[in-house]
């Protein structure tokens, strides 16, 4: 079984709901297991509290509330591309912390070209950009656990 494989088999994992799957040919053996407690079910209701109801009380006027300024509007991240995580495990920005980052903001990047480790059951898999642009933001802190599917780089394509 090859890296891609295995990565795929993670995927099916974390999509399926699973909590273990192990395989084992001639000479490979893998199990992989998630850390989702199953989901239990109980047929109960629980009663509603009792509630006393309390005797009105006098309160003060008021002082009239200034208006909030309205909070900007969200950055438009339309007209941008999304590297995504394609598995489970913790996001690294470099091969090893006295390396340098494998991409910071403002670089340009091409197909093919690594951009992250995600480390997912004691393997590091180098994760390579399938978009060419430049790096616009980065949305994942180092050494974060990171979600299959979750966005990781916004790429500004050229």
């Amino acid at each position: 079984m090859d890296i891609k494989q295995i990565q795929e088999l993670i995927k099916f994992v974390s999509r399926s709901g699973v909590n273990e799957v192990a395989i084992e040919q001639e000479n490979f053996k893998i199990t992989i297991k998630t850390n989702q407690a199953p989901t239990v079910v109980h047929a109960t209701v629980p009663q509603a509290p009792l509630v006393q109801a309390a005797a009105p009380v006098a309160t003060a006027p008021t002082a009239p509330v200034a208006a909030t300024p309205v909070a900007p509007a969200a950055e438009d991240t339309s007209k941008y591309l999304t590297i995504k995580s394609p598995m489970i495990g913790t996001f690294y920005r470099s091969a090893s912390p006295d390396k340098p980052m494998f991409v910071n903001v403002g670089d340009e990047i091409s197909a093919g070209k690594v951009v992250c480790i995600i480390e997912a059951m004691k393997l590091f898999n180098e994760i390579e950009s399938e978009v060419s642009g430049r790096i616009v933001k980065i949305l994942v802190d180092n050494a974060s656990p990171v979600e299959y599917d979750q966005p990781l780089f916004l790429v500004e394509p050229i």
